[in-house]
């Protein structure tokens, strides 16, 4: 048998593919079923390396083996060609960030054929094209002409170096990923896509999902974040200050354990408290350089600043509670403000335990002794009875949940709410 010649053999093979365009996607033919693979389109950087190899490897034998099979299929390439990045490099070499582009881009489409892939190289087409941002901008009118795009505020991470805003991967140890500058938070006026009106059926539809993995359908459940609590307010004790302090909570069941009540650093407390006292307004901004991401906001030291203001407890006016300003309230979740309940949230308990502010358990768990029970370096978040707790004392968590939201509502102080960690996209 003649030993194999990949300097021979495939060109050849390349080149009779090429002649008889085997690889373009067929009309429509109503009696070959239809499939499209698509890897996930290359930066054009300018060079291949063994993972993308080893990417469009695997799309290339699910594709060939499809159209063996009997399958019209579609195998397109294309290139994310817009953007920081291409700008940066431009900037570097001191040439036109368009001619980088496309060079790099005919650099890689030549060692990707040198691969043999079977792809359709007459769909081609890179995200710079006017062809493509084109209908880009006008798939945005039909979403805005649909009240599904709207403008409005939010908070962002800044790069004051790069003059541009950064996902929260792109901030690393506070720090922008490719200037290195210390990263700021800042509020921009900005446009969103109103996924938010979809939540509830994101959430629902998981439901019948019936081959993906549970693991990755219970990952996007907790991603969207479906929750139902409590929407209330607090009122100040201050008479100067007649409008009330709204929070949201999902465990409205703990309101006897509240020990202070909490605002993002973004907060409009926070910015009229900042306005007044340059302590606060020092504290705003040394928040507004942490942590950017919940997963690193989740393990940084908490930190807080007391802004001297109380408001009423409201199941028990005469107890009066502090508020902070805190650096793991996020804004865009809720209400931007908080209670604070340590025996039975482990951030709020680190909270207390840094500023040696109160920790009242109010869920008893099974088993456990009323007159002795305490938290020690954990909360309490698992099951149990409500004690200390007044009207809700004997209820397990979810009766106490209802009965307590039930008399914020009876009260006219507050009512049911839910809410989604998912937020829209900007």
């Amino acid at each position: 048998m003649a030993r194999y010649n990949p300097k021979e053999t495939e060109p050849k093979w390349r080149r009779a593919w090429e002649a008889a365009d085997a690889f373009r996607a067929g009309p429509p033919d109503p009696s070959r079923p239809k499939y499209y693979v698509l890897e996930m389109f290359p930066y054009p950087s300018g060079r291949l390396h063994m993972g993308h190899v080893r990417n469009y490897a695997l799309g290339d034998v699910i594709a060939r083996y499809k159209r063996a099979r009997g399958f019209n299929v579609l195998h397109p390439m294309g290139w994310d060609a817009f953007g920081l990045p291409a700008e940066n490099a431009a900037m570097e070499r001191g040439v036109d960030p368009k001619a980088w582009t496309y060079d790099n881009i005919a650099r890689m489409r030549s060692e990707l054929k040198e691969l043999g892939l079977s792809i359709d190289w007459s769909r081609e087409f890179a995200t710079c094209d006017v062809e493509y941002y084109g209908r880009q901008q006008a798939w945005f009118l039909d979403l805005f002409e649909k009240g599904l795009v709207y403008r409005k505020e939010g908070q962002v991470n800044w790069d004051p170096v790069d003059q541009t805003v950064l996902a929260n991967e792109q901030v690393i140890d506070g720090r922008g990923w490719r200037s290195g500058a210390v990263v700021e938070k800042r509020r921009l006026s900005q446009w969103f896509l109103r996924i938010t009106d979809y939540a509830d059926a994101l959430t629902d539809d998981l439901k019948g999902l019936e081959r993906w993995p549970e693991k990755v359908r219970t990952m996007q459940e907790n991603w969207i974040g479906r929750s139902r609590g409590a929407r209330f307010a607090f009122h100040f004790t201050d008479p100067a200050r007649p409008d009330g302090l709204e929070v949201y909570t999902t465990r409205p069941d703990t309101l006897f354990g509240a020990a202070f009540v909490g605002v993002a650093a973004d907060h409009p407390l926070a910015a009229d408290v900042a306005a007044r006292n340059p302590a606060a307004a020092a504290f705003v901004e040394t928040c507004r350089r942490g942590a950017v991401s919940e997963a690193e906001i989740e393990t940084a030291e908490k930190l807080g600043f007391d802004t001297g203001l109380r408001v009423r407890h409201p199941f028990d006016p005469s107890v009066e509670l502090p508020v902070w300003i805190a650096n793991f309230i996020l804004m865009d979740y809720g209400a931007g403000a908080i209670f604070g309940c340590p025996a039975h949230d482990q951030r709020d308990l680190e909270f207390a335990r840094k500023y040696d502010l109160p920790v009242r358990p109010v869920v008893l768990p099974p088993g456990a002794d009323p007159a002795t029970f305490e938290v020690g370096d954990e909360a309490w978040t698992g099951s149990g009875v409500l004690f200390n707790s007044g009207f809700l004392d004997g209820l397990d968590i979810e009766s106490a949940k209802a009965a307590a939201i039930a008399r914020l509502e009876a009260e006219g102080a507050g009512q049911g709410a839910t809410v989604f960690r998912l937020r829209d996209w900007g």
